[in-house]
C-alpha cells in the first residue's frame, strides 16, 4: 500500500463509521454512539494531519474527505430527527443547504470551469454548532440532564448559520462565475491585436 492513500483510507473508514452511529442512535444507545462520534472525530483529525504533514494530498481525498463529513453529518441528523431529538425542518435545513450546494458547485463546473473551495469562516462555524447541537440532543436525552433552552438556543444558531453560510458560498461562487464570464465577454469583445 502506498502511505500517500492512509489518509484516503482513513476518511473512508469515517464514512462507514456513519451506519452503526446511526444505528445506535436510532436504538437510543447513546453512549456506544457517543464512542463512535468520537473516534470519527480523531479520525478527520488524524487524516487532516496526515496531510498537511506529509503532503499527502490526492485528487481523490479532495474529493472523498468532505464528502465523508457530509454523509456523517446528515446521517447523524437524520437519525437525531428520526429519534424525536430534533425538529424535522432543521434536517431539511442542513440537508437543503448541502443539496443546494453540491448542485450549485456542479452548475459551476459545467458552466465556469474547475471550482476551488476553501471553506469559509461561517461554515466552519456552523459545521461547529451542528456538532455541539447533535451532542447536546444525544447528550440530554441519553446522558447528562442539560436545560432545554441550550439545545433551543443551539438550533436557533445552527439555523442562522446554516442559512448565513448557504448564502455566503452562493455569493462567492455567483461572484467568481460573475468575473469568469464578464472576463470571457471582454476577450471576445476586444478586436485582435
Amino acid at each position: 500500500m502506498n502511505l500517500r492513500q492512509l489518509p484516503n483510507l482513513i476518511t473512508l473508514a469515517r464514512m462507514f463509521l456513519t451506519i452503526p452511529i446511526v444505528w445506535f442512535i436510532y436504538r437510543g444507545d447513546y453512549w456506544a454512539a457517543l464512542v463512535l462520534l468520537a473516534i470519527a472525530g480523531f479520525s478527520d483529525a488524524l487524516d487532516g494531519h496526515l496531510v498537511r504533514r506529509y503532503g499527502w494530498t490526492t485528487r481523490l481525498g479532495a474529493w472523498l474527505d468532505p464528502a465523508a463529513d457530509k454523509i456523517l453529518m446528515l446521517g447523524i441528523y437524520l437519525a437525531v430527527t428520526v429519534s424525536g431529538l430534533l425538529p424535522i425542518w432543521l434536517l431539511f435545513l442542513v440537508a437543503g443547504r448541502d443539496i443546494w450546494l453540491s448542485l450549485g458547485s456542479l452548475a459551476y463546473r459545467h458552466w465556469v470551469g474547475p471550482l476551488r473551495v476553501e471553506p469559509l469562516l461561517i461554515s466552519k462555524i456552523n459545521t461547529f454548532f451542528q456538532i455541539l447541537l447533535v451532542l447536546g440532543a444525544i447528550l440530554k436525552v441519553g446522558i447528562l440532564e442539560l436545560d432545554p433552552v441550550w439545545i433551543q438556543l443551539l438550533i436557533a444558531i445552527v439555523t442562522f448559520t446554516t442559512v448565513a453560510s448557504g448564502l455566503a458560498y452562493t455569493g462567492v461562487w455567483g461572484h467568481r462565475a460573475w468575473r469568469h464570464l464578464q472576463a470571457s465577454d471582454g476577450k471576445r469583445a476586444s478586436p485582435p491585436a
